[in-house]
This record gives C-alpha cells, sequence and structure tokens, in this order.
C-alpha cells in the first residue's frame, strides 16, 4: 500500500488537473459558452469509478458509467443504413432500450450531415444526444444551425481529436457537449 496509494492519488490528481485545464481552456477562449467538458468510457481497467469521480473533481462531467446506464448507438452500428432509413431504425432501437430497462439517455453518433438531418425529422424523445464524430469547426456550427433552425430539442456533443487547443474554438460553436478521451 506505501507505494500502491501514492500511484493511485497521483493518478487521479493528474486526470483533475487535466480535467481542469480543458475547462479553463473553454472559460478562457469561448466565455459564455454553453459547452460543458465530458469524459468518456475509456478508462484505466478497473479505475472507471475513480477516473470519473477524479473528472467531476476537476470540474467535467461524467458521459456514462458503462454499457449499461444510457444508449449509445455508434457509427459503426449504422454502417451500411441509408439515410432514409436512419430515422426508423433509431426510432426502433431507442423504443427497445427503453423498454428493456432505465437508461438515462438515448445518444446516437453520426459522421455526416445527411444524418444529423435524418434524427433532426424524428419525434420529441427519441434522441436526446447527438454526437458529431470528428467534424471540423465549420461543419460543427452548420450542425448547431440545422439544429437550431429544426427545433429539435436534442443536444450536440462534439467528440473527436479534441486538443487543448482545439476545445475553445470547438465550444465556440454553439454545441453543448464536448467529449474527450484523453482525460482519462
Amino acid at each position: 500500500l506505501e507505494r500502491s496509494m501514492p500511484n493511485l492519488v497521483s493518478r487521479l490528481s493528474g486526470v483533475a488537473t487535466q480535467t481542469a485545464r480543458y475547462v479553463a481552456a473553454v472559460e478562457r477562449e469561448a466565455p459564455g459558452a454553453r459547452a460543458s467538458l465530458l469524459d468518456t468510457r475509456k478508462t484505466t481497467p478497473g479505475m472507471r469509478v475513480l477516473e470519473k469521480y477524479a473528472v467531476r473533481c476537476g470540474g467535467g462531467m461524467s458521459h456514462r458509467v458503462g454499457l449499461w446506464d444510457a444508449m449509445l448507438i455508434k457509427d459503426n452500428h449504422l454502417a451500411g443504413i441509408d439515410a432514409d432509413a436512419l430515422g426508423p431504425f433509431v426510432r426502433d432501437a431507442a423504443a427497445r432500450a427503453r423498454r428493456a430497462g432505465a437508461i438515462r439517455f438515448v445518444e446516437v453518433e453520426v459522421d455526416s450531415l445527411a444524418q444529423l438531418a435524418a434524427l433532426l425529422r424524428l419525434e420529441p424523445g427519441v434522441v436526446d444526444i447527438v454526437l458529431l464524430d470528428n467534424m471540423d469547426q465549420a461543419t460543427l456550427r452548420e450542425a448547431v444551425e440545422m439544429r437550431d433552425e429544426s427545433g429539435a430539442g436534442v443536444l450536440l456533443e462534439a467528440s473527436g481529436g479534441v486538443t487543448l487547443e482545439t476545445v475553445g474554438a470547438i465550444a465556440r460553436t454553439g454545441v453543448e457537449r464536448i467529449s474527450v478521451g484523453a482525460l482519462t
């Protein structure tokens, strides 16, 4: 324990400090932005709960704990599904997940604005969050405009390639959530 406990506390302090750096960058570079900083499920084996706690200590938010507390339909789940068929596919999957148990939210990862448009046409309450994967800042801004014009109440989350140097500019696009795997 003499070595293990300081190593563990050091690791968690590092996670909290790195999170605080990202939060500070958003506050400094995008004052007034509504974006929250989130972790991902990518954590050190056996340390997920502790690392997610450290993210919260640093001013970030926990995305989800595991595969059981929220539904995330990843882009690879949607491979081969045409944009026209995306809405019915997601509606059915979300309904099945909600019937199966208590989940906090349904999130869908998209790679294109055409996929986003299909999700924005769904009735309210089917999708809670749309994850905009690896989109540049211009595309993120366009996605925010599309969502706002549609009147859909979904939250938009940017993910992929987020660094301390880019997080402020991403926050200025208008997304509500920015997830960063590098925190943990």
